[in-house]
C-alpha cells in the first residue's frame, strides 16, 4: 500500500471550500493589497453582494490592487508541518509564466530538505492558472485514491499537465494585458462593443488569444463546438467554468456543456480577489481535460478558425 500523502495548491486555484473537503485538498494563501493600501490575507469564498463590490470597485480603480503570493517563510511553515508528522506532501503551484509562486515555494523546499532530509515534498509547476490548477489537484486526488504514490502522482501531472485546456472569453482584456497573462492581444484593444476574444493555454502558462466570437450566443456555440474538438472522454470528467461576475452567461454556458456532453459533474467556480486583481471582470471560460495543446497552438487556432467561419455562415 502507498504510503499516505497531502495534497496543497495556492488559493489561485478557485476550488470551493466544497470541493477542497471533497477531494481531501489542502490550500495555502496569498495576498492582496486594496487602493487604502492594506494588505489583506487572500480569501476562499464570499456573499454575492460583495462579490459585485469587489469588481466595482476593481473596476473603478484597477491599478489601486495588487496580489502577493505566500513568501517563503509562509511556505515553509505550511510544508513543515507534514514534514514533521512524516507526511509526504505534493503542491500544485500557479504557472511560473506569471506568478513568483514557484520561486518562494522552491526555497522554502530546499529548507525543509535541509532541515528534513527523509521528507517527500514534490512541487508542480502547472503552467496554468485558475481552475485549471485546481482541476489538475481533483486527478491528483483521485490518482491518490487508485493508490498511486506521490512520485507517481507528481510524474502524471509533470507528464499530462498540457492536457488541461482553457476554452472561453474574456470581455476586457487590458487588465490581464496589463498584468503580463495573456498574448496576442494588442489587435483586439480599442472599442469593441459585442467582440468576444477567445483564449487557450500556450507552452510558457499564458492565456493566448487564438479568435473572436460575435457577441454571446455565438461565441458559445465557437466554444462548444472547440470543446467538442479538443476533449477526450468528456462525459467521463468534471467540468470547471471560472467566473468572473459573468454568472448569467456561466449559468447558460454549464446547461449547454451538460446537455451537449453529459459530463459527470459540472461546477461553476467563482474567480476570487487573488485572481480577480489581475484578470477583471468579463472572464468566462471552461476548463477540462483534452488532446495535448500543441507546439505555438498551431492546431487550436486552425480549429477556432474553421469553427468561426462555419458558425458566422
Amino acid at each position: 500500500m502507498s504510503k499516505k500523502f497531502a495534497i496543497m495548491v495556492d488559493n489561485t486555484c478557485e476550488l470551493s471550500d466544497q470541493l477542497l473537503k471533497e477531494y481531501d485538498i489542502e490550500m495555502i494563501m496569498g495576498h492582496y493589497t486594496t487602493p487604502d493600501g492594506k494588505e489583506h490575507d487572500a480569501i476562499n469564498s464570499w456573499s454575492p453582494e460583495e462579490r459585485d463590490q469587489f469588481y466595482k470597485d476593481l473596476k473603478r480603480d484597477p491599478d489601486g490592487y495588487k496580489t502577493s503570493p505566500p513568501n517563503t517563510q509562509e511556505c515553509f511553515i505550511e510544508f513543515e508541518k507534514h514534514a514533521k508528522a512524516g507526511i509526504g506532501l505534493l503542491v500544485l503551484c500557479i504557472s511560473t509564466g506569471i506568478s513568483g509562486t514557484y520561486s518562494f515555494m522552491s526555497k522554502a523546499q530546499e529548507e525543509i530538505k535541509a532541515k528534513y532530509p527523509e521528507a517527500e515534498l514534490y512541487i508542480v509547476d502547472t503552467l496554468r492558472f485558475g481552475p485549471a490548477a485546481g482541476l489538475m489537484a481533483t486527478y491528483a486526488s483521485d490518482l491518490r485514491k487508485e493508490g498511486k504514490s506521490i512520485k507517481e502522482v507528481f510524474d502524471w501531472l509533470e507528464e499530462n499537465k498540457n492536457h488541461f485546456h482553457q476554452t472561453g472569453w474574456m470581455d476586457d482584456l487590458s487588465f490581464v494585458a496589463k498584468k503580463g497573462r495573456i498574448t496576442h492581444a494588442k489587435a483586439f484593444f480599442g472599442s469593441l462593443i459585442g467582440i468576444k476574444p477567445i483564449g487557450e493555454f500556450d507552452y510558457n502558462g499564458l492565456t493566448t488569444v487564438i479568435g473572436k466570437g460575435k457577441g454571446e450566443k455565438q461565441t458559445i456555440e465557437i466554444l462548444l463546438q472547440y470543446i467538442e474538438e479538443f476533449s477526450t472522454d468528456i462525459q467521463n470528467q468534471i467540468v470547471f467554468i471560472a467566473t468572473s461576475n459573468r454568472h448569467k452567461q456561466a449559468e447558460t454556458f454549464k446547461q449547454l456543456i451538460i446537455e451537449k456532453f453529459h459530463p459527470k459533474a459540472v461546477y461553476i467556480n467563482d474567480v476570487m480577489p487573488n485572481c480577480g486583481i489581475n484578470v477583471g471582470p468579463g472572464l468566462m471560460a471552461a476548463y477540462y481535460y483534452g488532446k495535448p495543446i500543441s507546439q505555438d497552438l498551431v492546431q487550436e487556432t486552425e480549429a477556432i478558425k474553421k469553427i468561426m467561419e462555419k458558425v458566422g455562415k
